[in-house]
């Protein structure tokens, strides 16, 4: 891909405005930007990028267009936003967590006018998005890959191939239900840890040393869950539940059973019903401390 070529960046939220702030900063062409938030946009523009007052301004204008939404709905909904407007662009790359499969609907649709997709998810934290860090899992046929792969290297210092369309997303998934288990998991040791009458802090010090160690550990446990930080407009329950919801979609297509991850889905879905909706996921902690999960198991058994 050419440094010249215009880049549009759609959707600023709590991933995707670092993201399109470091693409500003770094890329030596323009970068135009859209969002509904008027402050994601400002943030935008002071870091170099274009203000665009709609997908249909932006589409008509960039070459390669990169999104960062909430899931696969409005992933669907922009493309077609896209497709109806683009002129001058020849790939679109998503960034976004979406089911498999809509990944591979939405690269035929975009096929059919001669424009290649990659799905490329991201996975680390909003620090990591900031500081240009991030990992990325793509899916792309290989020309693809090495076409967006130096726009990719603005955002991230982790990128991989995982194989044709729909490949990031499996990787993605995969990663996603991995940490919210191992965040479970941890939850409970910790509370088990600290009534057994080791402090939690030295429980994830010692533990960090050893085989159990993790990068849950050494972020969610000892940023998050060690401190009780669970602040809000981070990554909630309800969005941990919109990716399990994508893992069991691919799961029941694949054929696979997947019950420690039905075990892991049950806390977020009891911390939405609490003041843990809406804030950082590793909240479910205080459901183990409160025994509000033994008490709903309790209560299936009855029933």
């Amino acid at each position: 891909m050419s440094n010249s070529e215009t880049i549009g960046f759609i959707g600023l939220g709590v991933m995707g405005g670092p993201m399109c702030g470091n693409m500003a900063v770094k890329h030596p062409g323009r970068v135009l930007a859209f969002d509904l938030s008027d402050e994601a946009l400002a943030e935008a523009e002071a870091a170099g990028a274009v203000r665009c007052t709609s997908v249909a301004d932006l589409a008509a204008e960039a070459d390669v267009i990169f999104l960062s939404l909430p899931g696969g709905p409005q992933v669907e909904a922009v493309t077609d936003e896209i497709l109806a407007q683009a002129t001058s662009c020849t790939a679109v790359v998503d960034l976004s967590t979406t089911p498999v499969e809509l990944a591979r609907k939405v690269a035929a649709k975009l096929a059919e006018r001669g424009i290649a997709f990659a799905d490329a998810p991201v996975a680390r934290t909003r620090e990591a998005a900031r500081k240009g860090a991030l990992a990325i899992m793509v899916g792309a046929p290989a020309e693809l890959f090495e076409r967006i792969r130096p726009m990719l290297d603005y955002i991230a210092t982790d990128i991989s191939h995982g194989g044709d369309v729909g490949a990031g997303q499996v990787l993605k998934l995969v990663n996603n239900m991995l940490v919210f288990a191992n965040t479970v998991a941890l939850a409970e040791m910790m509370v088990l840890g600290e009534r057994a009458g080791v402090a939690p802090e030295t429980l994830l010090e010692v533990v960090s040393k050893g085989s159990g160690d993790s990068f849950v550990l050494r972020n969610h446990g000892m940023k998050a869950m060690l401190p009780r930080a669970f602040p809000e407009k981070a990554f909630s329950p309800e969005y941990v539940l919109k990716d399990i919801s994508y893992v069991f979609e691919m799961a029941k297509s694949a054929g696979v059973d997947l019950p420690a991850a039905e075990v892991a889905r049950s806390y977020y879905e009891a911390a939405t019903h609490t003041d843990l909706s809406g804030r950082y996921f590793p909240g479910v902690i205080e459901l183990v401390e409160s025994g509000a999960m033994g008490a709903a198991v309790k209560r299936d058994d009855v029933a």
